[in-house]
């Protein structure tokens, strides 16, 4: 199942929906996309918080009584706490990270929004920034498009772009990579 690009199959696409068609109907998908960002988040920077979303050791009530509590602490509320509460109770804690993408990606979708993954070697200049935001707006046929920049140093220079489901790989290290194995075939 899939809704104009976005995958919505299985378990955590299922969910997505429905709670993307609840708080359309509540005129709240933008505090819904927040607050689900805000949560995960907090399950990046918190192992034990990952444990808790992962571990099938946890009973839904275990979970569900820590949850309210991260939640409150968290500012997390109303149709995005209730729905990670429903989530909790229903044992698929562990398949909320998906969820929280697919919401992000029906989300993404309805605004008109592309999200785009850089990795780079250094920081990128504002002017850089702004130049690969239209190069990838022309690619996306005019979409506004977010980007999520990364620095690794082990890319030695150039830069990889991942949007959606396609990657264009110009790095230094891949090429270099590339010569390596070519001279291996060689000799």
């Amino acid at each position: 199942m899939a809704q104009d690009g976005v995958s919505l199959s299985g378990v955590a696409g299922r969910y997505a929906s429905a709670l993307y068609e609840l708080a359309s109907e509540k005129s709240a998908t933008d505090e819904v996309a927040a607050a689900l960002a805000a949560f995960q988040s907090l399950m990046n920077d918190s192992p034990d918080l990952k444990r808790l979303v992962k571990s099938p050791v946890f009973t839904a009530q275990e979970q569900v009584k820590a949850l309210d509590a991260v939640l409150g602490k968290a500012g997390v509320s109303g149709i995005a706490a209730n729905f990670i509460r429903l989530v909790a109770s229903k044992r698929r804690l562990f398949v909320l990270p998906d969820m929280i993408a697919a919401y992000q990606g029906l989300h993404d979708k309805a605004k008109g929004l592309v999200r785009a993954d850089v990795t780079v070697a250094a920081p990128l200049r504002p002017d850089h920034e702004a130049a690969l935001r239209q190069a990838l707006a022309a690619v996306t046929g005019g979409k506004s498009v977010s980007l999520n920049v990364r620095t690794d140093p082990s890319v030695i220079g150039g830069i990889i772009v991942k949007l959606g489901s396609r990657m264009v790989d110009a790095s230094v290290r891949t090429k270099l990579n590339s010569i390596r194995t070519r001279m291996k075939e060689v000799g």
